[in-house]
Order: C-alpha cells, then structure tokens, then sequence
C-alpha cells in the first residue's frame, strides 16, 4: 500500500501536497475507492480515494496503532558532496532510520555552495528524505539542516563520534556497546579525502570520540550506510 504524508487535516480528511495527488492520479493511476496510508503527526492512518479524476478527497478510515519504536536520536554530519552522492546518501540514510542530516563545510568539500542556492538546495534534498520514509514504511522525515560550519556542531548534546583512518583507533562497535543507553548520537563523516589533521583534532579539542570503521578505506557514500547498519544491529534490533 502506497504511503504519504498529509500536510494537514480538516475534518475527516487529510490534504496532502500537489506533488503527491500527481502521484496517485498520473503514476499510480489509482482510482475511487484505493487505500493508501497516511502518515500525520507521526500517526499512521488507512485512508480511501475519493473523487480521483478532479478535487480527489482523503478519507480517513482507521488509525493505526504504529509508533516509532526506538528512543535513540541519530544525527549524520555529511560533507558537501556532489550531487549524485549528496542524494544517495541521503536516500539510504532514510531508509536506515536516520534522524537529522547536517550538510557541512570541510577543507577538503569538493563542492562549494552558492549561498543564493541553499535553500533551494535543501528544500530539494528534504523531498528525497520524505520519498525515501514514504518508500520505507517510516512514520517521520529526516530533517535536512542549513548547511554548518565545522565550528557550529560542537555544541551538539549527547554521544559525538568523529570517523577516523588512524590506525590505533578502537572501532566504533567498542563504543556502541558502551554507551548503549545514550539518547542522543551524533556522527561526523569526513569528505573524500578525509577530514584534515587539523579538523579531526578540533573535534577531539571538543569531546569528540574518535572511531574506526575497521582496516578497510571506505568511499565517503559508503560510510553513513556501515555506520547506521551497525546503530541498527548494536541499539535498534528487537
């Protein structure tokens, strides 16, 4: 059953956005009577199609009995990227049950973005985020941030690990298992290349915790999925 996301609710029904109805009437080519779910307010509802081929109308049928059913907030700090990567990761990142994504400035970020730009930037991104919960059965969106200056996630409160490729470095699993009740995760990704020496000692200036992610040099779109497969294993499995 396809899901959605309403953007607000009158009566018993739910509206959604122009962007999704294109959906249903033009992609899916659904008709009267279908039922979709329908997330609002991270409820999940079973809902009808009404009137499809003019004003189509989102009758609420039942509410589900469905939360999010892990207390762990996970935030992923990603460096600028190319586009193709930047979505990607975006993409699989939601699937995996990320929270929150900080897009930031590093030294070595291929990518410099145009400040007059952003915003459409990230607006384009928060959409991919929304598709990729909608495809994988989430009740929430990850939130896409403004993009951030190293110095601006410093003052994140709760659990702070920064990737690291030193060789004397405990893998990241050792501190899971060790902070396994912390509420509040979050993880620095370096740019390809690597975060530079002077930027990883910031971190460490500041409570990071450095990690490795074993004795393999893994493509920067590759290091959100291993690590969010790991939370997924250590914290989040029943």
């Amino acid at each position: 059953m396809q899901r959605y996301f309403a953007k607000s609710k009158i009566d018993n029904y739910f509206i959604l956005g122009s962007d999704d109805l294109f959906h249903i009437q033009t992609v899916m080519r659904m008709f009267d009577g279908d039922k979709i779910e329908v997330v609002f307010n991270r409820e999940l509802y079973i809902c009808c199609l009404e009137n499809v081929n003019s004003n189509i109308k989102i009758l609420i049928l039942e509410k589900l009995e469905k939360s999010i059913n892990k207390n762990l907030e996970v935030v992923l700090a990603v460096p600028l990227l190319k586009e193709q990567k930047m979505d990607f990761i975006l993409q699989k990142s939601t699937e995996l049950g990320v929270n929150k994504i900080i897009p930031f400035i590093a030294e070595r970020s291929i990518i410099k973005l145009d400040v007059r730009k952003e915003q459409d930037r990230i607006i384009r991104w928060q959409r991919i985020c929304k598709e990729a919960s909608e495809q994988s059965k989430r009740v929430d969106i990850p939130i896409v941030t403004n993009v951030k200056k190293i110095t601006e996630l410093i003052d994140f409160e709760g659990q702070k690990y920064v990737c690291s490729t030193k060789n004397d470095i405990k893998n990241i699993k050792f501190f899971l298992q060790k902070h396994i009740e912390c509420d509040k995760l979050l993880l620095v990704i370096g740019p390809e290349g690597g975060l530079t020496v002077k930027e990883e000692n910031y971190f460490v200036e500041h409570n990071f915790i450095p990690v490795s992610l074993g004795n393999r040099i893994l493509r920067v779109e590759t290091v959100p999925l291993f690590l969010l497969s790991v939370i997924n294993y250590e914290l989040w499995s029943d």
